[in-house]
């Protein structure tokens, strides 16, 4: 005897709006809106020196940006404000999202915290963070007796 695979909605396949409304669905779920905050991706990448913490802000403004060192914690805000004014035309589509965002880290001990740098370019922020003296790994040279 054969096994065959019960698909109880075949007959809904040929529906004309079944397509559309699938597609509606997917989108809905899959694609970002205006109703959804907007976080900047980052990478945080260590050096012997320092941490240094890269965001992608593009389209922010540097006066829209603002970074913060408080008890161990690093926190970046900003927003990226939508112009709905065109001079011709309209919009068919906006996947980009728009608005204020904030992404916070726990930062280790050893960040010296008087010399945190940041700079902001080409839609890029990088924040360089620098390692206390303390922390920075060194050499100490082992004498051997010879007893």
């Amino acid at each position: 005897m054969a096994l065959i695979k019960y698909s109880p909605f075949t007959d809904f396949e040929t529906f004309p709006g079944l397509k559309a409304f699938e597609d509606t669905m997917s989108r809905l779920f899959t694609e970002p809106t205006n109703g959804r905050p907007w976080v900047p991706p980052v990478d945080i990448m260590e050096t012997e020196n320092e941490l240094v913490v890269k965001a992608d802000v593009p389209d922010v403004k540097f006066e829209d940006i603002d970074v913060r060192m408080e008890n161990g914690t690093l926190t970046v805000r900003g927003e990226r404000k939508f112009q709905s004014k065109t001079e011709k035309g309209g919009y068919h589509r906006i996947e980009r999202a728009y608005g204020s965002f904030e992404r916070s880290f726990t930062l280790p001990d050893t960040v010296d915290a008087e010399h945190v740098k940041a700079d902001y370019k080409n839609g890029t922020l990088t924040i360089t963070l620098p390692k206390k003296e303390v922390a920075k790994p060194r050499q100490i040279k082992v004498e051997v007796s010879q007893n």
